[in-house]
């Protein structure tokens, strides 16, 4: 994911596996990050997602923060995996990717997220106008 977003030309504070809730939470507060990315491999994923994004919202400077969690989220494969969604959605999270969706949704999700961001070009001279 990390190389991913570096080759999307993005700055990455890669946090390493198995952080704390607080800690995660901590670390968005001191870097203002434009974008929380949770990946999980271990099936377990949802359960400690679903816990963070609410410790995530319940922080006024983090309100704004746009926030996704991806990878292998459960145990039954795709079974489950629209329960998950909603309720992820619902807890705070404002995108969820499956692990068997590969890699194009998210770096789509990404690149509007990055468009979305970039502040308008500054306007040329006007036609006529005095310089």
């Amino acid at each position: 994911m990390q190389l991913l977003l570096e080759d999307l030309g993005h700055h990455v504070v890669n946090l390493g596996p198995c952080i704390s809730q607080d800690e995660i939470v901590e670390s968005c507060c001191k870097y203002q990050p434009d974008l929380l990315v949770v990946s999980s491999v271990n099936g377990h994923g949802f359960h400690d997602a679903e816990h963070l994004v609410r410790a995530l919202r319940t922080r006024w400077e983090l309100a704004g923060l746009p926030a996704v969690v991806g990878g292998k989220l459960g145990v039954r494969g795709a079974e489950g995996q629209d329960g998950h969604r909603r309720r992820l959605l619902a807890a705070g999270f404002d995108a969820v990717f499956h692990d068997e969706q590969g890699l194009g949704p998210f770096e789509a999700f990404v690149t509007a997220l990055a468009t979305d961001r970039t502040p308008p070009a500054p306007a040329g001279p006007r036609e006529g106008a005095a310089r």
